[in-house]
């Protein structure tokens, strides 16, 4: 089951990513939207729920390459839905170990924060994209129609992760 990475202010991504939990964050409040990020380099999967309700939705999908671009497009959505919280899920392989994705979610959740103003956490994304896969399947939907709803509904079952943890 994914697990998340909670930590306060600042990334300090040099350092090698978030630290410990501070009862200080958003996510200890209880209240406010949350926006959740499945990265890729080239596609966005994104989701959003309330921290009271603790459900996860899937949003958008977005089309974008490169920091700039990738910001511009998020940019909408962060003025549209004023989270309190960014979740980013954190790739890694089966067994825990970083890959080079894994530093570029990083990369991509402390850029958000600095961005945005924003706190961000990462969010173990582990097996996140087949579990997606699999709903979408189990429910029917044809295989063309599935790359244009799997980032999104990855990002759904990182941010549904992270609020199954909190409760």
């Amino acid at each position: 089951m994914p697990s998340a990475q909670r930590r306060p202010g600042a990334f300090r991504a040099a350092a090698g990513g978030p630290s410990l939990p501070s009862s200080s964050t958003p996510s200890e409040a209880g209240t406010g939207t949350v926006l959740a990020f499945d990265y890729g380099e080239k596609r966005i999967g994104v989701a959003v729920g309330e921290l009271s309700l603790g459900v996860a939705h899937p949003l958008a999908m977005l089309r974008a390459e490169g920091r700039e671009r990738q910001l511009a497009a998020i940019a909408p959505l962060v003025r549209e839905w004023c989270p309190a919280l960014l979740v980013v899920g954190l790739p890694s392989h089966p067994d825990g170990g970083e890959h080079e994705l894994t530093r570029a979610a990083r990369r991509f959740a402390a850029r958000l924060e600095a961005a945005f103003a924003v706190p961000a956490i990462l969010v173990d994304e582990r097996y996140t994209s087949a579990m997606a896969e699999s709903a979408l399947v189990e429910i029917g939907v044809p295989q063309k129609r599935r790359k244009s709803v799997l980032d999104p509904m990855a990002a759904q079952q990182i941010l549904q992760a992270y609020f199954d943890e909190r409760h």
